[in-house]
């Protein structure tokens, strides 16, 4: 098939959830992944009820044997460009593939820009960490530097020290305020001047921060705030572009709380739109967006049908219904 109700851009928990409420709400439905999941270098998905500790790869294949028996898709591939054809759109792949759909739901997530440090990139996710809840527990009672870097930073150490009686916070590019640095050293928290320079790693593992002035301050982990920014390139087309988030944090794809954004017929959900949603919320923003395309479809074919039970020798209406009858075939109806 080219032609689709809903087309799922992205396959993480906010996509294959929503992809899994359309396939059981009998539409035919597709995701598109390119195999890039935020989450790939944790060990394990935190905070999660009844799949606490579930490393990645395995959530997901769990979810995408799911979609499938339901009778959604999963394509692999990356998504070029997205346009308006008519009532709905065409997706385009980088591979040159195009698909047809009434509707779409983006689940793309974000990008993690981490500092120009070296060490960080090489030790993200594992004893380089950004958040409390989902790497807190693994770290908790060692030595944790935390590396300030935006208007999160002094925030950030204040939730890791309910982990840890031993927490440095390296002012780096961004220093505390003095009302900040009194809550600081209120909490216990040490706070170090200067640059950081780079991670001092022995053995496969973090030993220290190394500073401008090549003093080492000895630490086991590092938090880190990074930007995080919207995988929404793709969207130009529709007009539909990430723009500053209100936080400070990085850029989001704008939408209300059901995830209907300003381009009708375009839904998001998940990290994509909101920047610090963990697996559990966004899986349920995917299923919530997914419940919301599926009644926008359910009132648009209403709405066609009653036009041609009124006027049932219509063109249009006739050929409406053509389509809406080959649909529920095709599905079984």
């Amino acid at each position: 098939m080219t032609e689709y109700d809903v087309v799922v851009i992205g396959g993480g928990a906010a996509g294959l959830n929503g992809a899994l409420m359309l396939a059981r709400s009998r539409r035919s439905v597709v995701v598109v992944d390119a195999g890039r999941p935020r989450n790939a270098p944790a060990d394990g998905v935190h905070g999660l009820l009844g799949r606490e500790g579930t490393p990645p790869a395995e959530l997901l294949a769990r979810g995408r044997e799911e979609v499938l028996g339901y009778g959604g898709e999963i394509m692999p591939g990356e998504v070029a460009g997205a346009t308006r054809d008519g009532d709905g759109f065409v997706v385009t792949l980088t591979d040159g593939r195009a698909l047809h759909a009434r509707r779409l739901l983006v689940t793309t997530g974000l990008v993690d820009e981490l500092p120009d440090i070296p060490g960080l990139r090489e030790r993200w996710g594992k004893d380089v960490v950004h958040c409390p809840y989902c790497h807190g527990w693994e770290i908790r009672d060692q030595a944790i530097g935390v590396l300030a870097t935006g208007p999160m930073s002094v925030h950030q150490a204040q939730m890791f020290r309910q982990l840890s009686a031993d927490v440095t916070f390296f002012s780096h590019t961004a220093p505390p305020s003095a009302e900040q640095a009194e809550e600081l050293a209120a909490r216990g928290i040490r706070v170090v001047a200067g640059d950081v320079a780079g991670l001092e790693i022995a053995d496969d593992r973090i030993t220290g921060v190394r500073l401008a002035d090549g003093t080492v301050v000895a630490r086991t982990a590092v938090a880190v705030a990074t930007r995080m920014v919207a995988r929404a390139g793709f969207l130009d087309g529709l007009g539909l572009r990430a723009v500053p988030h209100p936080s400070g944090v990085g850029e989001h794809v704008p939408a209300d709380p059901a995830g209907r954004t300003d381009v009708p017929g375009v839904w998001v959900a998940g990290n994509v739109t909101d920047l610090m949603a963990q697996v559990g919320p966004s899986a349920a923003a995917g299923a919530g967006a997914g419940a919301q395309i599926n009644g926008d479809l359910v009132a648009e074919e209403t709405r066609l049908a009653v036009a041609a039970y009124r006027d049932p020798f219509s063109a249009r209406s006739e050929a409406r219904v053509a389509e809406l009858v080959l649909g529920d075939r095709q599905h079984g109806g």
